[in-house]
């Protein structure tokens, strides 16, 4: 991989074991930073987590894998989420932008849908943002507890194989 043309430049920092082996900060960095690129970015998801997983020094295949939290069975009811959330902060309601959702959808004027549009665009963004924050947090701490207790489990079995040898 250090031969590569295109990472030779970067393989000191790429190659550094630490983004490839799994420990307690690693994996828990990469969850999270997996989950948060999964959920804002559309596409490249990979590309980008692996890349934010230098600076951040997250596991980058765990990085990789979780962006697969996302995916085409699973989008829809998060952008469902994001505008319900999105909703829910901004105290935003139908009856904000002039007009209820059904309504603004019949009208023949193109102002009024664009206006509804942009303005369910920029809900559901901003609740895009929230969610992934959440469960970035959400991943991070369920992975960080869930290392703990497989490390207390593994030394647990190896102390009980002590005192019975």
């Amino acid at each position: 991989m250090e031969q590569n043309r295109f990472i030779k430049p970067f393989a000191a920092r790429v190659l550094r074991s630490e983004l490839w082996r799994f420990t307690r900060r690693s994996v828990p960095r990469g969850v999270a930073l997996g989950v948060l690129v999964g959920v804002i970015i559309p596409l490249g998801q990979i590309f980008a987590a692996a890349l934010l997983a230098l600076p951040v020094r997250a596991n980058v295949p765990v990085a990789a894998l979780t962006t697969f939290i996302t995916n085409p069975f699973t989008t829809p009811l998060f952008w469902l989420a994001s505008y319900h959330i999105g909703s829910f902060i901004l105290r935003i309601d139908a009856t904000t932008y002039g007009q209820p959702v059904a309504t603004a959808l019949n009208q023949p004027h193109v102002e009024t849908w664009m206006e509804w549009l942009t303005g369910a665009a920029s809900i559901t963004a901003f609740g895009l943002v929230v969610l992934a924050v959440v469960l970035a947090a959400i991943g991070y701490l369920a992975s960080a507890i869930g290392w703990r207790v497989w490390i207390a489990g593994k030394r647990r079995r190896r102390l009980t194989r002590v005192r019975h040898s």
